[in-house]
C-alpha cells in the first residue's frame, strides 16, 4: 500500500524481500551492514527495531546504526479469547485468571514477540499468571484460539478484527489508551480498571546509519505522500491501521519515540529473562 505510491514518486522500482528469522533481526542487520546511499531500506516494527534487541545478540546497536526516515503505520494489540470462555468482560476474565493461577493458556507467535511481551505486562499488572504457548506465525496461533486449544492472545488487532466481527473470537480489551476506531464496542484496559495497559504496534521505514541527509528527505517526502494517498488511507482504514501523528513522520521524531520504547520495554523484557528461540 505504501511502496506502490512511492515508486510512482520516486520514480524508481521498489522490491520488497521478506527476510524472516530471530524477530526481523536478520533482515535488519543486513540493512545495518549495506552501503548508506539510500536503495537498501528497512520496512520494520516493534519487534525488528526495538524489542528484539534487548534479548537477540545482534551485531548492531538498533538506535546508532540505521537512520530512521518515517513511521508508517500504528496498530493496536488487544486480549482476545475463545469465544467459548465463560468470562463475558474483561473484569471477569482477571478475577478468574486470578482464582486459577496457570490454568489458562496464551498463544504468543514466538518469544519475545509483542504479544509475548504483552501477555507479561499483563500479567505484571493484573497479578495473574497463565501458561504461553508459542507459534512460528500468527495464523496457526489464531486457529487454536477459534478452536479452543489455547485460552487467550494479546493479537494484533487488525489482522483479528475480521475474526472478532465474525464472532469466531472475543475481543476482551484494547492495549492503549483510547478505544480503536475499527472496533469502538470494545473497552480499553484502562476502562475495565487496569491502567498503564499500552502498547501500540507500530511500523516504520529506517535506511543505514550514514546515508546522506538530502536522501532521508526525499524518501521521507515520499513516505509522508504515500501515506496522505486516498487510496492508500482508505485501505488503511477499513483494516484499522492508523497514520501516525505528525511529529513521529519526521526523522527526529521517530529517533525520540524509538529511544522511549527501548526505555520502556527492555527492562520489562530483561526483567522476565526472556531468550532467544
Amino acid at each position: 500500500m505504501v511502496t506502490e505510491p512511492m515508486r510512482a514518486s520516486l520514480g524508481q522500482q521498489i522490491i520488497i524481500e521478506n527476510v524472516s528469522g530471530a524477530n526481523g533481526t536478520i533482515g535488519t542487520a543486513r540493512v545495518a551492514r549495506a552501503p548508506a546511499d539510500g536503495y537498501t531500506l528497512s520496512l520494520g516494527n516493534w519487534n525488528s527495531h526495538m524489542a528484539a534487541s534487548a534479548f537477540y545478540p545482534v551485531q548492531y546497536d538498533i538506535m546508532k546504526d540505521l537512520d530512521p526516515i518515517s513511521l508508517l503505520t500504528i496498530s493496536r494489540l488487544w486480549l482476545v479469547g475463545n469465544i467459548g470462555l465463560a468470562a463475558k468482560d474483561a473484569a471477569e476474565l482477571i478475577a478468574w485468571l486470578k482464582a486459577n493461577p496457570n490454568k489458562a493458556s496464551a498463544a504468543s507467535v514466538g518469544t519475545g514477540s509483542a504479544a509475548h511481551v504483552c501477555g507479561i505486562h499483563f500479567q505484571n499488572i493484573t497479578e495473574t499468571r497463565f501458561q504461553f504457548v508459542f507459534y512460528r506465525s500468527g495464523a496457526p496461533a489464531y486457529q487454536d484460539v477459534m478452536a479452543g486449544h489455547v485460552d487467550l492472545m494479546c493479537a494484533e488487532a487488525s489482522a483479528t478484527v475480521p475474526l472478532v466481527r465474525d464472532r469466531k473470537m472475543k475481543a476482551y480489551g484494547v492495549m492503549s489508551k483510547a478505544r480503536w476506531s475499527a472496533a469502538p464496542e470494545v473497552p480499553t484496559m484502562e476502562e475495565v480498571g487496569v491502567p498503564g495497559l499500552y502498547i501500540p504496534w507500530w511500523q516504520g521505514l529506517w535506511a543505514p546509519r550514514g546515508t546522506s541527509k538530502e536522501i532521508i528527505i526525499k524518501l521521507n517526502r515520499a513516505a509522508v505522500d504515500a501515506l496522505a494517498d486516498s487510496r492508500a488511507t482508505r485501505l488503511f482504514s477499513d483494516i484499522g491501521l492508523e497514520i501516525p501523528s505528525p511529529e513521529l513522520l519526521t526523522p527526529e521524531g521517530v529517533r525520540a519515540f524509538q529511544q522511549l520504547e527501548v526505555e520502556k520495554w527492555w527492562p520489562i523484557i530483561r526483567a522476565a529473562g526472556i531468550k532467544p528461540e
